[in-house]
């Protein structure tokens, strides 16, 4: 992701000498391809009459629709986030199984889903390649198949490291190649209507949370795990049907490449990078790399994005363990199997009809520069709330839990993504949640082996939903602190006639494939700093 709007001298302060050079390689040789573009642009336009015009027409940034398509890719959004991101807490169903058919302990078993969930945020970076390859809906459906294919082996699988593999990297890839490329195409679809937007397609989540439980209790009834684990894999594939209509704004100018615009043919710039030297050429292409599939620039110059991307992989430590946990933590204490899955089942339910509505108010002018308060108040409400499973295993107990949790995970996933989107420009945006989501797997990798550790050692579930309380509430105040220092921060500088410190330095890159180039929808902040420095915004996703 690229946004060219002339060099400004803070944006290499407080980097290394050999680095700014690096930098500085990197965006002459930017420049130079930019000015080659428009050389060939302008050859093609006056050597091919009508066709040139027709390809520039073609290469014009298109406008988001707000509708139209653009309700049928929020519906396939919808169904791929209740197949990715709801599916770990199904897995819980079979914990008891996993246990006793490959002896294991609570800390081995957990690693199933821990893995799982930690690769679908892990395999970010990976996935921004596939999606500037081959394009959003290709790279859906290539998930698609590979979380289906983990999952069918996995119902194949002799000892708990092969799990591990085929249910946990296998799958959890897949679930990672499904569910961020559809949420960065719905966001080029919605722009004023971003906020509702994707309020509703976290309903996804909760769609997955209140039906998967439920066919994963009657299957493993009637089929085992094993057998479940097989059905379930096919269940997966239906992420290839959601990838088909994700159809790219922008039409390709060659088949089989959407989302991809072919630029000038290759020049002598290649000649040029080989006499510049191997170590640091290498050096360079590796800075561009970092920065177009992982935004380390935004993370050290963004203070916002910063604390955001550290408030959120703290809270990942303990936010989605007491899902993995709470049907064991019932049914040990003698509840019905059943009525245990009937709690994530309920779960689910609260998040679906609770958050179209918050979508709705959310989406209102009064809220705008407030997104980040609601999400760490409702952050904080989800913290405390865990507690309430130490009081006992009753079931009414547990049901005022789940509704409580219910309604403030409904506020957390509303504007989780909103909030990134407020804090960042749109055409940084995959790359920002790319490295957001990398930083998280670390913390949803180690979260529910750690909690496992607990309960074998303490032969007690509700010492893990205390640390849970701890740990999420811990986040939400450090975000509530820190976002309203940096508010504090700016209005002064404002009042002292100073302008705020610029949270968006132009980035070092060279595009490694300068033949293609994906461009971005532009939100209608993009489009208010484009007209008002003559910035153009082009993303590499």
């Amino acid at each position: 992701m690229t946004q060219r709007n002339g060099i400004r001298g803070s944006s290499d302060r407080g980097v290394p000498l050999e680095t700014s050079k690096a930098f500085e390689l990197a965006i002459d040789m930017e420049h130079e391809e930019m000015q080659q573009a428009n050389d060939y642009a302008a050859f093609e336009e006056t050597g091919q009459g009508d066709e040139g015009r027709h390809s520039g027409t073609r290469a014009a940034v298109v406008t988001a629709p707000d509708g139209g398509w653009g309700w049928v890719v929020l519906v396939a959004t919808i169904l791929v986030l209740a197949l990715t991101l709801g599916f770990p807490s199904c897995v819980g169903i079979f914990y008891t199984d996993l246990q006793d058919e490959f002896q294991a302990s609570n800390s081995e078993t957990s690693w199933v889903p821990s893995i799982m969930t930690s690769m679908l945020h892990a395999g970010g970076p990976f996935c921004s390649v596939l999606v500037e390859k081959f394009g959003c809906r290709e790279t859906v459906m290539f998930g698609g198949v590979l979380s289906g294919l983990g999952m069918a082996a996995s119902s194949f699988t002799r000892s708990i490291t092969e799990l591990y593999v085929t249910a946990g990297v296998i799958t959890g890839l897949g679930f990672c190649f499904s569910f961020q490329p559809a949420v960065t195409i719905m966001g080029h679809y919605f722009v004023r209507r971003r906020a509702f937007a994707n309020a509703m397609s976290s309903t996804g989540t909760a769609l997955g949370l209140c039906t998967l439980p439920f066919l994963g209790n009657y299957l493993h009834t009637e089929f085992g795990w094993r057998g479940s684990f097989l059905i379930l894999g096919a269940v997966l594939l239906n992420c290839c049907v959601c990838g088909a209509v994700m159809r790219p704004l922008q039409p390709s100018k060659h088949r089989g490449q959407p989302l991809m615009n072919h630029g000038p043919p290759p020049t002598d710039q290649e000649d040029e990078r080989k006499e510049q030297g191997w170590a640091r050429t290498m050096w360079t292409c590796l800075l561009a790399s970092l920065s177009k599939y992982m935004a380390f620039d935004q993370f050290c110059n963004n203070p916002r994005y910063c604390v955001y991307a550290i408030g959120i992989t703290w809270m990942m430590l303990g936010f989605v363990v007491p899902l993995v946990y709470l049907v064991p933590y019932a049914t040990t204490n003698d509840m019905e199997p059943g009525q245990a899955a009937f709690l994530l089942s309920i779960l689910g339910i609260v998040n679906i009809v609770v958050r179209p509505p918050f979508g709705i108010i959310f989406n209102m002018p009064w809220f705008k520069g407030r997104h980040i308060y609601v999400f760490a108040s409702a952050l904080l409400v989800n913290g405390l709330s865990n507690s309430i499973c130490c009081v006992g295993p009753d079931f009414s107990v547990l049901l005022t839990y789940v509704i409580m949790y219910g309604l403030s995970m409904s506020v957390v996933g509303s504007l989780m993504f909103t909030v990134l989107m407020d804090i960042v420009e749109m055409s940084r945006f995959p790359s920002a949640l790319g490295l957001l989501a990398v930083f998280e797997s670390v913390t949803l990798l180690i979260g529910p082996p750690l909690a496992g550790i607990l309960v074998d050692r303490t032969k007690q579930y509700f010492f893990v939903f205390l640390a849970c309380s701890a740990v999420v509430a811990s986040s939400a105040v450090f975000l509530m602190a820190s976002f309203c220092w940096l508010d504090r921060k700016e209005r002064k500088a404002l009042k002292q006639g100073r302008p705020p410190a610029p949270v968006e330095p132009l980035r070092p890159a060279v595009d490694l494939s300068p033949g293609c180039q994906y461009r971005s929808v532009p939100t209608e902040g993009d489009k208010r700093k484009a007209s008002a420095n003559g910035a153009e915004f082009i993303t590499s996703v």
